[in-house]
C-alpha cells in the first residue's frame, strides 16, 4: 500500500457502514454495525453518532479500547483500525456532527440526552487486499 492515508480514507469514505468492536464485562469482544462516520481527520480520528443508552457506550466508559473495520465489497478489501474511543456529550461535539434528519434517531434534537458522539482515535491498523495483509502505524 503506497499511501495508507489515501487508500484507507477512500475505503472509509465509500463505505455506507462501519463495524465497531468493544470489550464487554467478561472480556469478550462485541462487534456492532454502525452508520458510517460523520467526520474523519485523516485516518487517525473518526467521529460517530450513537445512543448514550447503548451497550457500547456503557462498555467504552469502562474500557476505551476499540477497533473499527471498513470493507470494500467491490474489490474484496478492508481495513481494521485499532485505538481508543472517547464518549463525548458536550454541546460542541454533538453540534459538530449533527445532521438534518437525526431527529429520526434522537427525538429531542441535538440536546437529546440519548444522543452522544464516539470519537475513535487510531494508533495502528491492518489492511487486507489481494490475499495479503499488511500492518501499518498511524
Amino acid at each position: 500500500m503506497r499511501n495508507p492515508e489515501q487508500t484507507i480514507g477512500n475505503i472509509a469514505d465509500k463505505s455506507n457502514m462501519a463495524f465497531i468492536s468493544y470489550i464487554d464485562d467478561e472480556g469478550f469482544p462485541i462487534t456492532k454495525a454502525m452508520l458510517k462516520p460523520r467526520e474523519r481527520q485523516g485516518i487517525k480520528e473518526f467521529w460517530f453518532s450513537t445512543n448514550t443508552s447503548s451497550n457500547k457506550v456503557k462498555f467504552f466508559r469502562k474500557n476505551p479500547k476499540a477497533s473499527i473495520y471498513f470493507v470494500d465489497k467491490r474489490f474484496y478489501r478492508g481495513v481494521s483500525l485499532i485505538g481508543t474511543v472517547e464518549v463525548l456529550e458536550t454541546d460542541e461535539a454533538k453540534e459538530r456532527i449533527w445532521q438534518e434528519g437525526d431527529t429520526m434517531y434522537y427525538k429531542e434534537g441535538v440536546t437529546d440526552p440519548d444522543y452522544c458522539v464516539l470519537k475513535f482515535t487510531a494508533v495502528k491498523g491492518r489492511y487486507y487486499s489481494n490475499f495479503k495483509s499488511e500492518d501499518f502505524e498511524i
